[in-house]
């Protein structure tokens, strides 16, 4: 694949807060292509900073957060590259790019949304925002984006506020702001957290037709393994602010190389394995990420750990296809 392949290609991303006197290394040297019109799954533990890594992209990170290195390249079709980690969030290029070219579907959808304001017009606002049409026209369009995702009446529930809207239809309220001005980068960010199975599949089948019909890049952010193997065509692993592994889905899962990509794998519960089968944990857990010991951040917590050899930090290699580890246990791979 060639560079204009990636819509998105992030490189040596670090993204610190300034908490007291310490630093948090929240985002720790990220590198990550995005295939156009695929869906990468992005994992990892709670606290390992993939939201942030997305905040970074979106230029929405909170005043104590700071990218102080690395690229984020944005490939709009037709359009000239540009380095979304060089504008500031308030720039009028970056407030056209969020939004229209890259959307993001938050975590919580309760708190994404402005309980004094009828749905209708939070979502007609991105549409204002970005294009010179009538109220009138985004109305309607706001109206067929909510049918098309399933909400009964929509021409009658545009009216009616977050709180009169189950958690499932709220997720698709989000999905429909996300997409009302077809962006070419869709970010969800745990899109399925807090609801039952049965809504999840119907959120999970609804991203599918929308990236079929609109050819929509997306970037799925889950501590769920099941969601990924459902949806990901590419899966990075995330641990403390670094990319360990990174592969297609079937590397992932029927070739997994980094130590911690497996013990992922290994707490995943399996359909039918009996009562009698406990799942296995991580033991330990993650460490502070203003205090990160030296080398692999993964070590301490390591059954396959090499000693002092891991108090280096192990190179980024690629060991065939396309596919990238960051372990000493590697070390034939290809250095990247």
């Amino acid at each position: 694949m060639n560079e204009n392949d990636y819509v998105l290609s992030i490189k040596d991303l670090k993204t610190h807060f300034a908490v007291g006197s310490r630093t948090v290394r929240a985002v720790d040297g990220v590198t990550l292509d995005v295939a156009r019109g695929k869906t990468m799954g992005l994992v990892g533990e709670s606290g390992c900073g993939k939201s942030v890594t997305a905040a970074s992209i979106m230029q929405i990170l909170p005043k104590a957060g700071k990218i102080v290195e690395g690229e984020v390249i944005f490939r709009s079709k037709g359009k000239e590259p540009v380095d979304l980690s060089k504008l500031k969030r308030t720039d009028k290029q970056m407030r056209d790019i969020r939004g229209k070219d890259i959307a993001m579907i938050f975590q919580d959808p309760m708190s994404s949304l402005n309980p004094v304001y009828r749905i209708g017009d939070q979502i007609c606002e991105n549409i204002l925002q970005h294009e010179k049409v009538s109220k009138d026209e985004a109305m309607n369009r706001t109206i067929e984006m909510l049918g098309k995702l399933g909400i009964p009446k929509p021409e009658d529930r545009v009216k009616n506020y977050p709180h009169e809207f189950s958690g499932g239809m709220r997720q698709r309220v989000m999905i429909a702001m996300g997409m009302i001005c077809n962006p070419e980068v869709l970010i969800a960010d745990e899109p399925t957290t807090a609801l039952d199975v049965t809504i999840q599949a119907q959120i999970l089948e609804l991203m599918k037709k929308i990236q079929q019909e609109y050819g929509t890049t997306i970037v799925l952010i889950t501590h769920n393994m099941g969601i990924v193997a459902d949806m990901a065509d590419n899966i990075a692993v995330m641990y403390m602010g670094k990319i360990v592994e990174f592969g297609t889905k079937e590397q992932i899962f029927l070739t997994p190389a980094h130590p911690y990509t497996k013990a992922l794998l290994k707490s995943v519960p399996v359909l039918g394995a009996g009562d009698g089968k406990r799942l296995t944990s991580i033991r330990g857990s993650t460490p502070d990420p203003s205090e990160m010991p030296e080398g692999c951040a993964f070590a301490p917590r390591c059954d396959f750990c090499l000693g002092d050899k891991c108090n280096e930090a192990p190179p980024y290699l690629d060991i065939g296809d396309g596919h990238m580890v960051r372990c000493w246990l590697c070390e034939g791979g290809v250095k990247k």
